[in-house]
């Protein structure tokens, strides 16, 4: 059973592949999430421990694969079960679940996050 099922999926889920994702909830707060904020929130193991290491560190050296050149774009986006999306980043990182209560939460401090009118 997963903790993440407290958060009801979204109403609606569309993924820029060169900007971001489009998520709008259950509630109708509708949030834009950038491809970068996603990236670096991503919430893989490996990207965790890459987190944590630039916060002791601010001059950890990237790994090839986080420092490739070019822009960042989204590959893919699948469901996971009805508790996550899977991101495909350009960058070859595709093992991060963004469960719909991580969404919530980067939404929370996402700049162009609003709510629909009643």
């Amino acid at each position: 059973m997963h903790d993440e099922a407290a958060e009801p999926a979204p109403r609606a889920l569309h993924l820029d592949r060169q900007r971001g994702l489009h998520v709008t909830f259950h509630d109708g707060t509708v949030a834009f999430l950038s491809l970068a904020l996603l990236r670096r929130m991503s919430p893989s193991a490996d990207a965790r421990t890459e987190r944590e290491a630039m916060a002791k560190n601010p001059l950890h050296v990237l790994s090839p694969r986080q420092a490739a050149g070019g822009p960042l774009t989204a590959t893919t986006a699948e469901l996971v079960g009805n508790y996550a999306v899977r991101i495909r980043f350009s960058d070859g990182h595709d093992t991060g679940l963004y469960a719909w209560k991580l969404l919530r939460e980067l939404a929370a401090e996402a700049p162009e996050s609003q709510s629909e009118p009643a």
